[in-house]
């Protein structure tokens, strides 16, 4: 059977794995499975590169665990056989659900540990000394215990993964890296994945591989405009708050969405912003703990939230006082760059949401990878997605590189304009500006504080603390109650004559049918109660137009 149409069964692989695969309900390979697992099999190296969302983690995960399942054949020693290294702790417990899940009927004989999380080397030392299978960590991390002894690999390594690998240099871990590879043996199989092919992973291919088959399965590192739609708009700040708030209030945009913005402070104003008008939106940036951001992206893939507000690694928030306390005076954290921005956590960039179908670049990222990084959350496998661009005057020559990059790797997506006339929603103007007065400075200080509250309550670590000192406890549940801002009840719903008459009908059925009842009179307020539309769909095809007494049309 020609190559292209290889199937999981016609690899070669474990029947307890081959179950596992088809309860996750992957009918056939990606790509990039389809390319690496056989070559993976045969032992050989790999680079691979292929875009965001293409599989790249099943295409290691597989051969990896087949490896051990047929190890354990013929040699029923317990050892570490597998090593995964990650930039960041959420890709790490990514990682290790996708092992577990590939791993469910063969549980005994592969056992997976996730050690990327900064906790004492003496709580994750136990789980090392019982030897799993596969061990998953940050370069810093694994090499904290193999350096306390914890973690032997020097006899018993089969295999090495390095995910992400453009990322591992630029997050500060070339020092550990390379100090991790005298640990391990002379004679070991690597594979290297990565979204682009930079200097730094020509750097690692080497240090790390022997003759490897290089895989560039991907000639564009975005899918093409059939599949993603791409679209900018510009607007100066103030505008900015005025159309995120029209297209999600008449949900223009449908949807899970990411909005990407440039600072830690304007996740929470905006956040502030959108509540005004009983918009819920989540935070995730690199001030809240790991268990926290963690369990925000699970909520929000399984439905909970449609919208997340985020930072990435290019623009994160000053150094706080308990960043410099945990950075200590004069010292560098791992990961951290000059000006305490911790590059070590980055939203585009690992973490895997499920069904976006929008990215939002409310403030537009400051370089091509970081862009491309961004957009890639959607549009993932089969999916189809959209980004859309908010752009100042000062960030035109940033789109302007984005667009020559896109050019020049052959793409077929290219960014077109947002046919949108601001003019029209100028009625929703003063709703935004009396929303905005309710979002100081002190309002966004109050939020944090509050965010930070609920943390000491809900951490586990402190609960035997707690224990003992319920008195603390008590003080600070019942500590004075912390209004982050004054919600308007007013601003909840959308009067019916605000809209512009481009969008009735379009962006709120329910007026379309109050006028068969009865005509609508000036005072009356149209709740914006919508039925959700299925996940997947392309959220800005439901709605453009140019306004003008035209009216709107729909984009087929």
């Amino acid at each position: 059977m020609a190559s292209q149409n290889l199937q999981f069964h016609e690899m070669g692989l474990d029947d307890r794995l081959l179950k596992a695969i088809a309860e996750l309900g992957w009918a056939q390979p990606t790509l990039i499975q389809e390319k690496a697992i056989p070559l993976a099999l045969e032992g050989k190296d790999l680079l691979a590169r292929a875009r965001t969302g293409s599989g790249k983690t099943a295409a290691y995960a597989v051969p990896v665990i087949q490896h051990i399942l047929d190890s354990k054949q013929s040699v029923r020693e317990q050892a570490v056989r597998a090593l995964i290294l990650v930039p960041t702790k959420e890709l790490g417990q990514q990682v290790q659900s996708m092992m577990r899940q590939l791993t469910a009927y063969c549980t005994r004989d592969v056992r997976v540990a996730d050690i990327s999380e900064k906790a004492d080397l003496s709580i994750q030392r136990p789980v090392l000394m019982e030897k799993p299978d596969v061990v998953v960590g940050t370069p810093s991390r694994v090499l904290a215990h193999l350096n306390a002894q914890n973690l032997v690999l020097h006899s018993s390594l089969e295999t090495l993964v390095v995910d992400e690998a453009d990322l591992l240099f630029s997050f500060g871990f070339e020092a550990d890296l390379k100090n991790l590879l005298c640990h391990l043996p002379k004679i070991h199989q690597s594979f290297l994945m990565s979204a682009t092919l930079s200097e730094d992973v020509q750097a690692l291919k080497e240090l790390l591989l022997h003759n490897p088959v290089i895989l560039k399965l991907q000639g564009s590192q975005l899918p093409e405009s059939s599949q993603l739609q791409q679209h900018s708009i510009k607007c100066e700040e103030e505008d900015k708050f005025l159309l995120i708030y029209t297209l999600l209030k008449l949900r223009l945009v449908q949807g899970k969405t990411l909005v990407f913005v440039e600072a830690v402070d304007k996740c929470y104003r905006l956040k502030l912003f959108l509540e005004q008008f009983a918009i819920p939106a989540c935070v995730l940036n690199s001030e809240l703990p790991v268990r926290s951001r963690c369990h925000i992206i699970t909520q929000f893939n399984q439905g909970f939230y449609d919208y997340i507000i985020a930072t990435d690694e290019q623009g994160l928030a000053d150094p706080t006082a308990a960043t410099q306390t945990a950075v200590g005076k004069g010292k560098k954290k791992k990961g951290q760059t000059k000006g305490g921005r911790a590059k070590e956590y980055g939203v585009s960039r690992g973490v895997d949401f499920t069904n976006v179908s929008n990215v939002i670049n409310f403030d537009f990222p400051t370089s091509v990878q970081s862009y491309i990084h961004r957009v890639g959350r959607t549009a993932r496998a089969d999916n189809q997605g959209t980004a859309l661009s908010f752009i100042s005057h000062a960030e035109l020559h940033l789109l302007s590189e984005v667009e020559d990059a896109l050019t020049g790797d052959n793409s077929d997506c290219v960014v077109k304009p947002y046919e949108f006339k601001m003019e029209e929603i100028e009625g929703f103007r003063y709703r935004c500006r009396d929303a905005m007065r309710s979002v100081t400075k002190q309002a966004v200080q109050e939020a944090r504080l509050k965010e930070i509250k609920e943390e000491l309550l809900n951490s586990e670590k402190l609960k035997t603390y707690f224990e003992d000192n319920p008195r603390d406890l008590q003080l600070l549940r019942h500590d004075k109650d912390l209004h982050p801002a004054v919600v308007k009840p007013h601003l909840k719903n959308v009067p019916g004559y605000l809209i512009p008459d481009a969008l009735r009908g379009v962006a709120n059925p329910l007026i379309g049918r109050r006028k068969k009842r009865g005509k609508t009179t000036r005072d009356d307020d149209v709740k914006t109660n919508f039925r959700k539309k299925p996940q997947g769909k392309n959220p800005l095809k439901t709605f453009r137009y140019t306004g003008g007494k035209s009216g709107g049309r729909k984009n087929k």
